[in-house]
């Protein structure tokens, strides 16, 4: 099974306001980059695309290891999502889950490999959240230049 380490990362210029999602593959000894951006969004939006579209390219099941500052895409995929699913994406405040589209997209991405999720923590030197970080603003930047 190949094993691939991802870097992930979102962006928003205001929340809710454009924002970038920004992935960093790393297999093999080689790299590939992916970036994208939404005209209104937000934040937690564009961390949890960013993870989406880092799976979605993916051509097999792989050993994954992905890494995210986001504790709200940490903690949601590997336990508050558990919760969700059996109260019927009904979150610990009886209120409806924000982002169930995406939430429900991640978890279905997820399932074809074997992930373990690792918290990073953001603008601290980690070369591969730097660079993930890049590239969600760069996620940004192509949507101001559209």
């Amino acid at each position: 099974m190949d094993k691939v380490d991802i870097y992930t990362d979102g962006a928003c210029k205001g929340n809710p306001g454009p924002g970038g999602w920004g992935a960093l593959l790393i297999a093999k000894g080689k790299e590939k980059e992916l970036y994208g951006g939404e005209k209104e969004t937000t934040n937690n939006r564009m961390e949890l695309t960013a993870a989406i579209e880092a799976f979605r390219a993916l051509k097999r099941t792989c050993e994954v290891h992905i890494y995210t500052d986001s504790n709200y895409v940490k903690d949601g995929i590997t336990s508050w999502i558990h919760g969700w699913k059996k109260k019927g994406w009904i979150n610990s405040q009886n209120k409806p889950v924000k982002n169930k589209d995406l939430w429900q997209e991640l978890d279905k991405q997820i399932g074809k490999h074997q992930v373990t999720w690792h918290w990073v923590k953001g603008h601290a030197g980690n070369p591969g959240n730097e660079r993930a970080d890049q590239l969600a603003n760069l996620g940004v930047e192509h949507l101001n230049s559209n």
